[in-house]
């Protein structure tokens, strides 16, 4: 099946002649001999050669009279180019010579009589051909291009093979002629391309040495022509890592999945099809319904990508369009793909598909136009970079308009192909890649806003948890704070009565981290300020608080509030809060909701006393989750063993630290200092109220 145009290898045919050998005795006519002369060159076997169409095994019989045969010459005319590639030196199909829509089986002979010959001969087969061959010399069968032991041949894309000719078969002859037939198998869907059928080059005759140079000179050519492919996988490829990179930069943008998807298909397609199209990897048929797949699946994507890009995420009608015209390219390319390669497609739904096909361009030329159009009228266009890359993107589904009026669509400066698809491609990723580069540079400065922000609710929160923390008369108070982040989600107020020498002290953990914590943070510390200029009693300071945060949606707490007396008379309530330790032992509290869950929710409240140097420490859940490397809890027996030893708040938040931080930590530690004369000193009492 035709894939890639190859140069003739004109500067290696040095000669060849085309003069009738007439000899005796011959059952073909005599006139049907071709003359060689071979020195150390190479001949293309250029014509005339007997072509039919049909097939018969009696044909490659060397015996057989094919005088009453059509005449084909395989010489290019001058200026010929591929109406598929645009490649020069191109030799039209049997479609172009007399039998158009024929596909199915043609044989090709050529009587060969061969002078100059000292020493084994080879054959490089046609470099450009439709689609399968079988070549017999003598009427024996040499090689196969394909499986012909199926009943319908099985069709691989072209590349040149060399076949070395039997030793002694032109010798022994007794006019010291050769016979060389192909029977050539053309799928049916090998007649969408113009001019297809059978040999579009000659095949090279010659010394085994000259052939095999030929033969490699044959393959640096392909890889030149089909270095295109080859080109437009890796920039596609490159284009997808540079977009991978700017997503891993920057999470949020989600935009960058489109055209990250569609890159790095169309990056995958471009390399299976160079890998394929030089080795015999899959057959043309399995290449097509692959191609058919992922090309249209690559198209969605790219189409996504405009109406993500232009803004259009309102208009979900074009976004579901989008959708089922990408369903509908697979499901009828790859219907009709299948019933193509069985040869069961008829001419009628050939037309019927070429109308589906112009229909689903039409609706696809239209779709685009309307994309581009909407967004130009949004009030926040596009730029004008987006639009060019949708100019570029939209250029090669001219090229099949572009080969009907013949204007070539393929250069081969330095020899190396260069097409009008890989120019465009070029050109819409570069154009893109200025939308890229523009959008990074917003996304950069929405990363310096948020910095700045962070920044801000950083200085807003070390306001609201104070550093310096108040002298309150027979108290000691010391504390620590670690955020797990820039902005942490615990919180601490130490509010002392201005009269009677109490003190309030407030402490809690938000939900969430970052910036979103930091906010509710302040919210919380406002209602708490705000309620204890009315009343320092723990109960009304949660109760308060938890009717704020009702109704919020995720705005949830603990929270712990504690008033200690002048005389060491402590009431503490708990909203779901870690209990405190006291002497280092767990208070004895019940269990209760977090702030914000319910309305109605009912807190414990517990009443102790502090008696001269005894130690309260308050911690944050951030403490016993500290986890290490290898998923173990810091937990309650190590906070436990640590405050037994009248650890200082700063020792414990930094063991928890070191040990493994995953969330905000914070401690408060108060200890009751002396009292006055007289006071009694018995053991805390414990009282639920």
């Amino acid at each position: 099946m035709p894939r890639f145009r190859l140069f003739h290898l004109a500067f290696l045919l040095l000669a060849w002649f085309a003069t009738p050998f007439p000899l005796p005795g011959q059952t073909a006519p005599l006139a049907s001999a071709v003359r060689v002369t071979l020195g150390h060159s190479v001949v293309a076997l250029t014509g005339p050669w007997k072509f039919h169409i049909g097939d018969n095994p009696r044909w490659a019989n060397p015996n057989f009279d094919d005088s009453a045969w059509e005449t084909v010459d395989l010489n290019s005319k001058k200026g010929s180019i591929d109406p598929s590639l645009g490649v020069e030196g191109y030799v039209p199909g049997w479609t172009a010579k007399g039998h158009p829509g024929y596909a199915g089986f043609a044989w090709y002979r050529m009587r060969i009589h061969i002078t100059g010959a000292d020493g084994r001969l080879a054959l490089l087969s046609p470099t450009d051909f439709d689609d399968s061959y079988q070549l017999f010399i003598n009427g024996r069968l040499i090689a196969s291009y394909g499986d012909f032991d199926r009943p319908v041949p099985t069709v691989y894309y072209s590349n040149p093979v060399m076949f070395a000719l039997p030793a002694g078969d032109m010798r022994h002859s007794p006019d010291r002629t050769m016979v060389v037939a192909f029977r050539f198998y053309m799928a049916p869907g090998t007649l969408l391309h113009p001019q297809s059928g059978g040999l579009h080059s000659p095949p090279i005759l010659g010394l085994v040495s000259a052939v095999t140079a030929a033969y490699h000179v044959a393959w640096e050519e392909e890889y030149r022509v089909a270095s295109s492919t080859l080109a437009a996988g890796i920039l596609y490829l490159v284009f997808a890592l540079l977009i991978l990179m700017l997503y891993a930069f920057d999470r949020t943008e989600t935009v960058l999945l489109w055209p990250l998807g569609a890159c790095a298909v169309l990056a995958m397609v471009n390399m299976v099809v160079f890998f394929v199209g030089n080795t015999q990897a899959m057959t043309a048929q399995q290449l097509g319904i692959f191609h058919s797949v992922t090309v249209s699946i690559a198209f969605g994507l790219w189409m996504m990508t405009w109406w993500a890009y232009f803004g259009l995420q309102d208009r979900k009608w074009i976004r579901n369009t989008i959708g089922v015209l990408v369903l509908w390219y697979i499901a009828s390319f790859l219907l009709f793909d299948i019933l193509l390669y069985r040869g069961s497609v008829s001419h009628r739904a050939f037309a019927a598909h070429a109308v589906i096909g112009l229909a689903s361009d039409a609706v696809f030329s239209l779709l685009l136009i309307l994309i581009a159009y909407f967004g130009w009228r949004r009030p926040q266009r596009a730029g004008w970079a987006l639009f060019l890359a949708l100019f570029f993107y939209i250029i090669p589904g001219f090229q099949p308009i572009l080969g009907r009026l013949h204007v070539r669509t393929m250069w081969f400066p330095f020899g190396v192909g260069f097409n009008l698809g890989l120019a465009c491609s070029f050109g819409m990723l570069l154009f893109f890649s200025l939308v890229l580069l523009g959008r990074f540079r917003s996304s950069q400065r929405r990363q310096q806003a948020m910095l700045q922000d962070v920044k801000q609710a950083q200085e807003v929160q070390q306001v609201l948890i104070p550093e310096d923390l108040p002298r309150i008369p027979g108290l000691t108070i010391e504390s620590e704070y670690r955020p797990a982040r820039e902005v942490g989600g615990d919180f601490f107020q130490i509010i002392p009565h201005p009269t009677d020498g109490s003190v309030l002290i407030v402490a809690g953990d938000v939900t969430g981290h970052g910036l979103q914590a930091g906010m509710l943070v302040a919210l919380i510390v406002g209602a708490i300020r705000s309620t204890a200029e009315t009343s320092a009693d723990p109960l009304v300071i949660l109760e308060a608080l938890n009717r704020r945060l009702c109704g919020r949606g995720e705005a949830h707490a603990t929270c712990l509030a504690l008033r200690i007396a002048a005389d060491g008379a402590a009431r503490l309530a708990n909203a779901g809060h870690l209990p405190p330790y006291l002497n280092g032992k767990e208070l004895p509290m019940e269990g209760a909701l977090p702030l914000g869950m319910v309305s109605t929710a009912e807190f414990p409240v517990l009443h102790f006393h502090l008696n001269e140097n005894d130690r309260l420490l308050l911690m944050s859940d951030g403490v016993a989750e500290a986890q290490d490397e290898h998923g173990h809890l810091f937990g309650f027996e190590r906070i436990r063993d640590l405050v037994q030893r009248q650890i200082t708040a700063t020792e414990l938040a930094t063991a928890a630290q070191n040990f493994g931080q995953q969330d905000d930590i914070s401690v408060l530690r108060i200890v009751r200092q002396a009292v006055i004369a007289g006071q009694a000193t018995a053991e805390p009492a414990l009282a639920l109220g």
